[in-house]
């Protein structure tokens, strides 16, 4: 039994559920209402996640679908992505809905059912069964977000989000290699005040250079929701006030993030 990825998976399966719940009743004009992200609307948001669904679902059982996989995304690696999404959305809501349901629901089962000890192959460095749960609760939110942006809504925070504050904090030298960019020597002390109140905390309590602030706005700053001139996250030090400019937790190369939102006069 492992309870770290047990509650990881639980938290994934809810954050699933909340999306779906969004989109079950949609029209085909309401699958069609734009997100920000550029040129992708609500059924390109799903389409994505059913694929990178079903490529950890081949990654962790079935060797030759995850090798197609990965000489798909090496003939076209800085298209396939958008190539994947925009292919899914041709089909009918309710068809890409069920393709949805059936991939997250089957790498639950897959994740939870994997060698302990293994790790299974990505895009980037294998990856064991909680950091890949981990990783798809972080997709799945951010999408969740553009999701609710296009509908409307305000999604409910949660302590859940812990698991993207964890992986944002452990890229970091991760998003100043994708930079070019040496990481800092030294480790940053991280300090979040998460939706229920509680105090996150990481690194050396006596770290000269500090980040602190809103751990939902640590989140949205690190998967790319919101700019952070839109956030409430302070810096102390060039070092950790640079990180803020560069923050991701997904792989793959720097997004372009969002502009900040305009002020009203």
């Amino acid at each position: 039994m492992n309870d770290v990825l047990d509650a990881v998976l639980a938290d994934l399966t809810a954050e699933g559920d909340r999306l779906e719940s969004w989109v079950t009743d949609l029209s085909e004009d309401g699958w069609a209402r734009a997100t920000p992200a550029p040129g992708w609307d609500i059924k390109h948001q799903v389409a994505h996640l059913a694929w990178t669904d079903e490529s950890a679902l081949a990654a962790a059982t079935d060797k030759h679908a995850w090798d197609t996989m990965v000489l798909m995304a090496m003939a076209d690696p800085t298209g396939f992505v958008d190539t994947t999404a925009a292919e899914g959305a041709r089909a009918a809501g309710a068809d890409l809905l069920a393709r949805w349901r059936s991939s997250r629901t089957a790498l639950v089962r897959a994740l939870r059912e994997y060698p302990a000890g293994q790790k299974m192959p990505w895009y980037g460095p294998p990856m064991s069964p909680t950091s890949m749960a981990t990783a798809r609760f972080m997709e799945t939110w951010a999408h969740s977000l553009d999701v609710a942006d296009a509908l409307g809504i305000t999604p409910e925070r949660t302590d859940g989000i812990r698991n993207i504050a964890h992986l944002g904090v452990r890229t970091r030298d991760f998003a100043y290699s994708v930079h070019s960019l040496a990481a800092p020597a030294s480790e940053f002390r991280v300090s979040l005040v998460a939706p229920s109140g509680a105090l996150w905390e990481w690194g050396p309590a006596g770290a000269e250079q500090t980040v602190s602030g809103s751990a939902y706005d640590f989140c949205l700053l690190v998967t790319q929701r919101r700019n952070r001139a839109d956030l409430d996250l302070v810096a102390v030090g060039p070092d950790a006030d640079a990180w803020l400019d560069i923050a991701q937790a997904f792989a793959g190369p720097p997004g372009s993030g969002r502009a900040p939102v305009e002020t009203a006069p």
